[in-house]
């Protein structure tokens, strides 16, 4: 899993959102590390889709923001939180890995 697709996944775990909403959340989420644009979002939203990660959904409640095409929202289904929570964990223990070989441990220098 790329680092892209992990905070697009991420975006998604608090619910559907729609691309532009997406593209926010990984660039506030990743502080600015990553700051998809409209073409490559999409592009990644729809392997995401084809690996069963994400679905296209129909979202009730926001009107429309603007005239013309109606926003598409995104959802995470659960091949795509069991994937997240897979890869979530294999962060944490690789993070502890360079922490300890980093002698980042409490009570080391």
């Amino acid at each position: 899993m790329t680092p892209l697709d992990f905070h697009i996944l991420l975006s998604l775990a608090g619910g559907p959102l729609y691309g532009y909403a997406i593209a926010e959340a990984v660039d506030r989420d990743s502080e600015g590390a990553f700051t998809p644009r409209a073409g490559s979002l999409y592009r990644v939203i729809a392997r995401l889709e084809t690996a069963g990660l994400v679905d296209e959904t129909t979202h009730k409640g926001d009107a429309a923001a603007h005239p013309g095409r109606e926003r598409r929202y995104y959802e995470l289904t659960r091949a795509g939180r069991a994937a997240l929570a897979t890869e979530a964990a294999r962060l944490k223990a690789t993070a502890a890995i360079a922490r300890r070989r980093l002698g980042l441990i409490e009570g080391r220098s």
